[in-house]
């Protein structure tokens, strides 16, 4: 179990020296997520098993990692009062595009499989 944790932080951390010598704006461990990711797919066995009960705890207690950025949101509320209008806007059309892409994937992926499965039927 320590060993799958050790393996996560590793792979999040690998990501974030990749981020700042590289100076991408992609967060460090969104990287480190791919390259777990791309070690799972790529190397199946040299992963242990129990990575997946190591990120469903994390995910079980995600929300408490929240905390500290709420408090982040309360200290700096004049900010946010300052720019209420492009935050929000942000967000809405963030949240607009979000929808419509997610919409375009779905379609697509059911045209694709639809013919996938006609043809398997005949």
């Amino acid at each position: 179990m320590l060993g799958s944790l050790t393996l996560i932080l590793v792979c999040q951390l690998i990501g974030e020296i990749i981020t700042r010598v590289t100076k991408l704006p992609v967060p460090g461990p969104v990287i480190g997520m791919i390259l777990l990711f791309c070690s799972m797919v790529f190397y199946p066995r040299q992963i242990p098993s129990e990575v997946e009960t190591v990120g469903g705890f994390l995910l079980r207690y995600l929300a408490l990692l929240f905390v500290p950025a709420g408090v982040g949101v309360i200290t700096h509320l004049d900010l946010l009062m300052k720019s209420w209008a492009p935050i929000s806007g942000t967000i809405i059309i963030g949240t607009l595009a979000t929808i419509a892409v997610t919409g375009l994937v779905m379609k697509f992926l059911n045209r694709r499989f639809a013919t996938t499965r006609e043809e398997r039927r005949q």
